[in-house]
């Protein structure tokens, strides 16, 4: 199988990689910004680098040649979003996995609604909402992955994943457990389809994320 990780050289796109790399035997296309020299020691014969942005969809497009899978490691404009599921469906790339973040049906609810709609905003009619609207009306395997708010703890992979329609109550979730369940969609290990799915932390309905 082979992935192509578009925003690769951000914090999860790397551990994604760094998954992928030591769980399965998976060829990888890292895309991103001067990933050729950020993501320099990742370079081998399962790992291709290949500079760029997310405007050049020709470039995109030429390395999607014999890729199964695609995860978007960044919250994407609904622009863009409208360009990558066209480009992805002319293609034989069916797997899409898309990064992006809650509310977007006005789904977040209890103690931590109040300050996550202070720091973050309407959702629901902003650009992410627009961009999943795209991705849910397009012919894509598709998951879009609603996450909440991210820090690093080592180890700590616990992630409780709501579905579409199900309320949203967790205020944190580590970049380990999103880089793992990512990992485990690419495997099939964790069988979701045309899903849309909120990931947050066991246990964690605080008003507010504990590092703020």
């Amino acid at each position: 199988m082979k992935v192509m990780i578009l925003g690769a050289a951000g914090q999860i796109g790397k551990m994604v990689t760094d998954d992928l790399l030591t769980q399965t035997d998976f060829d990888l296309v890292l895309y991103g910004r001067n990933v050729s020299s950020r993501l320099s020691a990742k370079a081998s014969d399962r790992v291709s680098l290949v500079d760029g942005d997310f405007k050049e969809l020709d470039k995109i497009k030429k390395h999607l040649v014999d890729v199964d899978a695609v995860y978007l490691s960044f919250v994407a404009e609904d622009d863009f979003i409208k360009s990558l599921v066209e480009l992805l469906e002319e293609s034989d790339v069916t797997r899409f996995i898309a990064a992006s973040v809650p509310d977007l049906y006005q789904e977040v609810t209890g103690k931590f609604q109040k300050w996550y709609r202070a720091n973050t905003g309407i959702m629901w009619t902003a650009p992410p909402r627009k961009a999943a609207d795209i991705i849910e009306a397009s012919k894509l395997d598709y998951v879009i992955l609603r996450i909440t708010w991210l820090y690093n703890e080592e180890g700590n992979t616990d992630l409780h994943i709501t579905e579409k329609g199900e309320p949203f109550v967790e205020a944190q979730v580590t970049r380990q457990a999103v880089s793992q369940f990512i990992t485990d969609l690419l495997t099939g290990k964790a069988d979701y389809h045309q899903a849309s799915l909120g990931l947050g932390e066991p246990d964690t309905e605080f008003e507010k994320p504990s590092f703020f």
